[in-house]
């Protein structure tokens, strides 16, 4: 422990010795009446959390001495600080299953962990195969249903093989257990890796050594706290004669002696089994105590620092630095004093402060109800009446296309015009919202994958599509951090533009949730949590891992680090609505809440420090936005107008030490914080997220919202609209270009032409504004920027030209191998890990191509530079469709290829079909009848039969945050099924044009050339940035997403061998899950050629440039002849 050789230097001195500061706080804790002051501060409430643990120790070693061998084991697993691997090995060893899984239960479940999965599941598999050697066939089966059956849902083929060796006359008949020997050996093995797993284990990390103690040490705590309570006597005696524990000692009448005279005796006999000592009470800033005055983070020091401390809260919410000075919470602060009131001095001569009473306040005045006597909170006493709703960022300024979904954002803590935005595809950006250039953009990629671990290699080797789960800068903005949902953690510096890899850490096992950075011991470090249970911190210029905090039980969803004067602390929260507190040492939580709700929430202090917020969603949809009272942990103010069913997490901010926001119900809704009603909302002139993600930068001029078409609004308040204005006119030729109040916002797209005059969108800049010195502080001058000008983009277009592909050598393509018979394809898609491709032929086989590891693709990728295996089952069968019934709809198991299940049986015979996206069980099934049918594959049931095209269904999609389907068919309309109460939208297209869902308002649309023949398919890239078609001539062309305009076409000669005999085309085409210049075509003649850009093109083609801002034009091909937009 980290007080050994103090303890050991008690012992050293004598019982009668001058104890040290710990033995000290533990007189206070067994002298109850010394209880309510030490409740009062910090460094007592520290102390008593580290003996909360350590007191466990004395005890453990104290039963033990005593011989109560049962006991102690249970204490062990009870408390769960202490894993005991002899017992455990002789429990393993002799059989005794039920022990052994009761207390392992004391430190971990069977789902906790790939590890402790893996241990519960060699435990029962050692006891199955034991009653099989016994012939106990009934043991065997009960085993198998109780134990065994748990495993199922995570390999079902391992507990079919498990199951059939019940079908055996020796179990070592199978393969695999051909050389289990006897009862004895089978145990040893066993034992030996679970003491690899258990040691592997993060759960189990610390908990494995019991700490080095003297013999007896408790009996010398209680010696020395008998001489403490002796010395305190009025009349002490020469040799009292003490007979009990539960009360203090107390000498009786004066017998003439006057001076006090050490107790040396040790205590006649063993401590009763009855004897216990008093509770130990509050370990932290949430938990009750019977003191006077409750605890609190905010008072555990007496005379905050009149200087705050630099650290940010950058936790899920990511603060701004405070501004003021940290005040304490729920009582005016009193004035430093250079000489402040002793109220104890311990051993080793540190001064604890005693917490004056607040100045002209009585104990009955400062301890009432807040509702009674509102205490004014730091930020009022500056003026808090000059703020109103009118400074809050609520005009459209700019509108930013990140291309997918946004899950993160955090402005520049000294550069406030900068944006940095992560997505769910993982890609990174950095924004300057001023022009809505893009100044960085990184895509996730491993740097360096040897250094990685085997199993998260495994796993981006099977699925390497990750998400952004947090972004977030450093107090300074030298750096930022990135959180990704596959156990990695990067770190970025920054620099003017300039963007590096710093740092690469394999954070967590699975997803890291959050990241922020924090400053203990003045040291720059960054704290991490995840799907692990752990939360994790490190130092963020080496990666070393400084601190590890275990004790949820369920996944931490965020985190918040804070401090209050110079006291550092975290606050974490789980999925299971557990709220924990920790200091950066290693002796557990301090707090142990539930959220309202029991929700999932994020945490936040207001800018100066003073106020506690949190707000989430829990699982029933129910959203919760409060602020806590630190003092008693409990909730304070809960704030009205969230919605009852919200779609996700709500996501909230705070600004200005006065307003909150969050993002719910497709709009930005804004408090004071002191008024629990609705203040204000805002719907950004539509078009957002139903629950988006919102930030403000820091001084709140600026909030950044999420939109549903996977982009970024930027609102501004007049300071900010003036900023934006001022940095044009810097930036701009005045003379060349019209000023940003004349220009006009184009009619398409969410944007609303309402606020022209101020809002624009990329489109509608003539040019991008540079940043400015002073602003940006990137180093360069005025002199080094060049005025850009609305000549430039003219002088662009006149020089773009289309990219045409026309020969092999322009491009990289493969056509994938197939010895089956070939057919032409009627469906084609990748697998969701990008490393397969399934393809429908029109006689009912499915094919499904799979790239193995080899030297010449190491990351396990989908390449052209390497053939994939045409991959079938060593049964050999073929996976083919029911078409002898008339073609039911059939269910496979991808390994084996053997039908699951079938069901519809036509007539009508089913089209299309899509999954639901929360619910796999739910399948939208397009009919030949023009019908479409909601069914239930559990049930067997159909839920739902929808009716509105004229002709057969040719299409389905599911929305992800609509809540609505979409569905096409033969008769060339497009329909919009609300998924709750199922109304539709119908209209009427025949090119490829882009809809505003649900309105279905056509946004933008593209006619090719009569040339190129009908359109054959058409799908976006994974990143919407491109939308790849394929004609009936045989070609391919790739149009930039945002302006529907043709940037690049292939020919069929690019990727076809020559042959005028025989006319060949892509049916359907399939865009890579992660790589967005990587797709693959199915052809009439059964073939599925996957193609790539050149390494050293990167991508297809160049888009064409936006002219004056007007907009996309709908374009008739790559001849660049146009028709009027429609």
């Amino acid at each position: 422990m980290a007080r050994k050789q103090e303890e050991e230097e008690d012992d050293d001195e004598g019982e009668g010795e001058t104890e040290s500061s710990e033995t000290s706080a533990l007189f206070h804790l067994l002298s109850p009446n010394h209880f309510s002051s030490i409740c009062e501060i910090l460094i007592r409430i520290t102390i008593m959390s580290s003996l909360s643990r350590e007191l466990v120790f004395l005890i453990l070693q104290f039963l033990d001495e005593e011989k109560f061998k049962d006991t102690v084991h249970k204490l062990e697993q009870e408390s769960g600080f202490f894993f005991n691997l002899r017992y455990f090995e002789e429990m393993v060893t002799n059989g005794e299953w039920d022990e052994v899984e009761k207390y392992l239960s004391g430190f971990t479940k069977v789902d906790d962990n790939r590890y402790s999965m893996k241990i519960f599941f060699e435990i029962r598999k050692q006891k199955y195969l034991e009653a099989l050697d016994k012939r106990d066939r009934g043991k065997a089966v009960e085993i198998l249903v109780k134990d065994l059956k748990v495993f199922s849902t995570f390999n079902e083929e391992l507990f079919k093989e498990i199951t059939h060796l019940l079908t055996l006359e020796n179990f070592r008949e199978n393969e695999q257990l051909s050389k289990y020997g006897d009862t004895k050996s089978a145990r040893g093995i066993m034992l030996a890796e679970l003491k690899k797993l258990i040691e592997a284990n993060p759960l189990f990390r610390d908990k494995l050594q019991f700490p080095t103690l003297k013999n007896s040490r408790l009996r010398t705590l209680i010696n020395q706290s008998l001489n403490w309570q002796h010395q305190l006597c009025k009349n002490p005696r020469s040799n009292p004669d003490i007979k009990t524990l539960f009360v203090d000692h107390s000498c009786g009448q004066p017998n003439g002696a006057r001076a006090p005279s050490p107790v040396t005796n040790p205590l006649m006999s063993a401590v009763p089994k009855a004897g216990g000592f008093p509770p130990l009470g509050a370990h932290g800033p949430f938990q009750p105590t019977p003191a006077a005055l409750p605890i609190s983070l905010a008072g555990w020091m007496a005379n905050p620092a009149p200087v705050p401390h630099p650290a940010a809260s950058a936790g899920p919410i990511g603060l701004t630095a405070p501004n003021n000075a940290a005040a304490i919470l729920k009582r005016p602060r009193t004035p430093p004093t250079n000489n402040p009131p002793l109220d104890y001095q311990s051993a080793d001569s540190e001064h604890i402060l005693k917490r004056p009473r607040p100045f002209g306040m009585p104990d009955e005045v400062n301890n009432l109800p807040v509702n009674i006597l509102p205490v004014p909170y730091a930020s009022q006493s500056h003026g808090q009446s000059s703020y109103s709703s009118d400074d809050l960022p609520k005009t459209v300024v700019m509108t930013l296309s990140q291309g997918s979904a946004v899950k993160s954002m955090d402005f520049h803590p000294v550069q406030q015009i900068l944006l940095l935005v992560g997505t769910n595809i993982g890609d990174i950006m950095v924004w300057e919202v001023g022009s809505g250039e893009k100044i960085a953009h990184r895509n996730f990629k491993v740097w360096d994958l040897s250094a990685c671990s085997m199993p998260l290699q495994a796993s981006l080797a099977n699925d390497h599509t990750v998400e952004v789960n947090r972004v977030v800068w450093s107090p300074d903005g030298a750096l930022f951090g990135v959180a990704y949902s596959k156990n990695i953690v990067h770190m970025y510096s920054y620099h003017g533009g300039d963007l590096r890899n710093h740092l690469e850490i394999e954070a967590h096992v699975g997803s890291v949730n959050d990241l922020a950075f924090s400053y203990p011991n003045k040291q720059l470090s960054i704290v991490t949590c995840g799907d692990d249970r752990v939360i994790k911190v490190w130092d963020a210029n080496t990666g070393a891992k400084l601190y590890t905090f275990e004790g949820h039980e369920a996944p931490v969803y965020s985190i918040c680090p804070h401090h209050k004067e110079n006291i550092q602390f975290i606050f974490s929260t789980a999925t299971d609505g557990k709220i924990k507190a920790w200091l950066y040492d290693t002796m557990g939580s301090r707090v142990d809440y539930n959220a309202p709700g029991q929700s999932s929430i994020a945490m936040a202090y207001s800018a100066d420090g003073t106020r506690l917020f949190s707000c989430g969603t829990n699982k029933e949809g129910e959203s919760f936005l409060v602020e806590w009272n630190e003092s008693e942990g409990a909730v304070k103010r809960t704030y009205f107008g969230l919605g009852k069913r919200s779609v996700g997490i709500v996501q909230f901010d705070t600004t200005k030490n006065r307003f909150l926001a969050a993002g719910d119900e497709y709009t930005v809704k804004f408090w004071d914080m002191d008024n629990l009603n609705l203040l204000t909302s805002t719907p950004a002139n539509g078009g957002l997220s139903p629950s988006p993600c919102i930030r403000f930068n820091k001084e709140g001029t600026f909030l950044a919202v999420s939109t549903d078409d996977n982009g970024v609004k930027v609102l501004a308040n007049s300071d900010g609209v003036r900023l934006l204005r001022t940095l044009e006119n810097r930036s701009f030729d005045a003379s060349r270009v019209a000023p940003a109040g004349i220009v006009k916002a184009p009619n398409i797209g969410t944007f609303g032409s309402n606020n022209a005059t101020i809002g624009t969108t990329l489109g509608d800049r003539a040019a991008s504004v540079p940043a400015m010195v002073g602003m940006i502080n990137d180093g360069r001058s005025m002199a080094d920027i060049k005025p850009r000008i609305a000549d430039e983009s003219v002088e662009k277009s006149r020089i773009w030209k289309l990219t045409e592909i026309n020969e092999p050598s322009q491009c990289r393509s493969i056509r994938l191998p197939d010895s089956l018979t070939a057919m032409r394809v009627s469906r084609l898609i990748y697998t969701n890990s990008g490393v397969a491709i399934l393809a429908l032929a029109s006689n009912a086989v499915h094919k499904l191509w799979k790239w193995q590891k080899n030297e010449r693709n190491l990351t396990v990728k989908a390449t052209t530079s390497v053939a994939p295996q045409l991959w079938q089952p060593t049964s050999g069968i073929l996976m083919t469709n029911d078409i002898a019934s008339g073609g039911k709809i059939s269910l496979f198991n991808m390994m084996t290829f053997k039908t699951m299940t079938t069901f519809m049986p036509p007539p009508p015979a089913a089209t299309f079909l899509a999954f639901h996206p929360q619910d796999n069980n739910i399948i939208a099934i397009g009919m030949d009848d023009s019908s479409i049918q909601i069914y239930n594959v559990r049930v067997d049931e159909v839920k739902t039969k929808l009716k509105g095209h004229q002709k057969r269904i040719t299409g389905l999609a599911f929305s992800n945050t609509l809540n609505v389907l979409v569905s096409s068919g033969a008769d060339s309309q497009l329909c919009v099924w609300s998924m709750d109460g199922w109304e539709k939208q119908a209209i009427h297209e025949s090119q490829i044009a882009i809809f505003e869902a649900p309105k279905l308002e056509c946004l933008k649309q593209w006619v090719p050339r009569e040339a190129s023949g009908s359109i054959t398919h058409a799908t976006y890239s994974c990143d919407s940035q491109s939308i790849y078609v394929s004609f009936e001539d045989g070609g391919v062309g790739v149009l930039t997403a945002s302006t529907l305009r043709l940037r690049c076409r292939i020919s069929p000669a690019a990727y076809l061998p020559p042959n005028p005999s025989l006319k060949v085309y892509p049916l359907v085409l399939a865009a890579h899950p992660s790589d967005p210049n990587q797709f693959a075509l199915g052809l009439t003649d059964g073939g599925v050629h996957v193609i790539e850009p050149l390494e050293s093109e990167g991508k297809w083609g160049t888009s064409p440039p936006v002219e004056n801002g007007a907009g996309p034009s709908s374009t008739s091909g790559p001849t660049g002849s146009e028709q009027p937009q429609r």
